[in-house]
């Protein structure tokens, strides 16, 4: 499971078991948790976090999706 950032806490990554669906990051922190689709940037789901929190992590994903759009097609040999 890369992680790809973590951020005042907040750990961005994704799972090897993730190959099957399009580019996506999840955000875990504290026992709360996300899924934000990377090329969209659609809440797939959310537990726990409010919404300035959401906010605030949907910027550094639109911050970094390219990025972390490539790492993903390197990972997976796309």
């Amino acid at each position: 499971m890369p992680t790809l950032l973590i951020w005042r806490g907040y750990k961005f990554r994704f799972y090897a078991s993730d190959m099957e669906e399009p580019p996506h990051v999840h955000i875990a922190k504290d026992g709360r948790s996300a899924k934000v689709w990377l090329r969209d940037l659609d809440v797939e789901y959310q537990h726990g976090y409010n919404e300035r929190e959401m906010k605030e992590l949907l910027a550094v994903v639109a911050e970094n999706r390219d990025a972390w759009i490539r790492s993903w097609n390197e990972f997976f040999g796309f």
